[in-house]
């Protein structure tokens, strides 16, 4: 499945030269293939204290293989909610893989608190089950696409100006 939406991705020109937020990012695996796949910074959200001292170890092996000039890679162990309210740079491409429990209440709210960090035309990307219902998308967000891998669902929304 992430080797179909970065192959998706890198036909768009969107990772390349980007700013990659990973929110949820778990062993940090969708921020840390766009560290490796030319993204300039790559920023990772994790509350898990422990899964977030992985994604930094994780992030040391990329850097040493990273092209030069190696990107900046970031992580921060704390919720999104928390992250999101705090005064950040902007992105280009957003990737949210919250955890399954996670009620479309709280996603919504996720991807309000989203939107004034994000890039003109910027991308999001939310990971659900296939069972979970399409995001409710803020007005600022566009629907663009639902791709189904088997059990997993990849939603994708654009900032339009």
């Amino acid at each position: 499945m992430r080797e179909a939406v970065f192959s998706a991705l890198d036909a768009r020109g969107s990772i390349a030269g980007s700013r990659v937020l990973d929110l949820y990012a778990g062993s940090g695996a969708f921020g840390l293939e766009a560290a490796s796949r030319g993204a300039t910074a790559v920023t990772l959200v994790e509350n898990n204290a422990a899964s977030a001292s992985i994604v930094r170890l994780n992030a040391q092996t990329v850097l040493v293989s990273a092209p030069h000039p190696s990107p900046m890679i970031v992580v921060h162990a704390q919720t999104v909610q928390s992250f999101l309210a705090s005064p950040t740079s902007e992105f280009d491409v957003v990737y949210l893989d919250p955890p399954y429990e996670l009620d479309d209440v709280n996603l919504a709210e996720d991807l309000r608190l989203l939107v004034p960090h994000l890039s003109v035309n910027s991308l999001v990307l939310v990971e659900r089950s296939t069972r979970s219902l399409e995001p409710h998308w803020p007005p600022s967000l566009t629907f663009e696409r639902k791709k189904i891998y088997g059990d997993t669902t990849v939603f994708t929304a654009a900032l339009r100006p």
